[in-house]
């Protein structure tokens, strides 16, 4: 026996396709609506996002060229600095040359007049030096210190080995450092 399938009639096929247009015709909830509140909710939360980019990139700009001018106040500052850091020092030894030009105007004669002009000159001079933070080093008797002193020679003496014997160019430390070590002879161990 063979199986039939049985077949729908006309009517049948005509109510199933009439029942088949009439679900795509109903409007169905599908999320859209929903899809387009969420559309235009992230369209303002991008455009809020663009605009605060914006204002940062901004500040990001302002602050990058105030960086810039405070660097090259401060390059301008060190070249000044450099330029007329000798100033004051050289006011310092104005009143040195004054005394020298004085000291070369005297016609007199007077040996001791020149010699006693000399004295005081010097003692201008290292006033003028002392308030440069310029000190002289003459370090007779001091113990030899390789940083303050360079050794020319050693001489027998009975001082303490490797005691400054004499001095033969004083040496000069400019705010705690060595401008010019002092040329010495140091004492030879016995």
């Amino acid at each position: 026996m063979e199986d039939q399938k049985p077949t729908a009639s006309p009517d049948d096929q005509q109510n199933a396709a009439a029942a088949g247009d009439a679900q795509q015709t109903v409007p169905q909830d599908d999320g859209n609506h929903v899809g387009s509140a969420q559309a235009a909710d992230l369209a303002t939360q991008l455009e809020a996002a663009q605009i605060k980019a914006q204002e940062h990139y901004e500040m990001f700009l302002r602050a990058k060229a105030e960086s810039e001018n405070i660097r090259r106040r401060a390059q301008e500052d060190v070249a000044k600095a450099h330029k007329f850091a000798i100033e004051s020092f050289a006011e310092y030894l104005l009143p040195v040359m004054d005394s020298l030009h004085a000291a070369l105007a005297d016609t007199s004669g007077d040996l001791a007049k020149l010699h006693e002009g000399v004295e005081l000159t010097q003692r201008q001079l290292v006033a003028a030096l002392e308030k440069g933070r310029i000190v002289e080093l003459n370090p007779v008797g001091e113990k030899f210190d390789p940083h303050l002193h360079q050794a020319i020679s050693m001489v027998p003496s009975e001082q303490e080995p490797n005691t400054v014997v004499a001095v033969l160019q004083r040496g000069y430390t400019i705010a705690e450092r060595v401008l010019r070590p002092a040329l010495v002879t140091v004492s030879a161990p016995r």
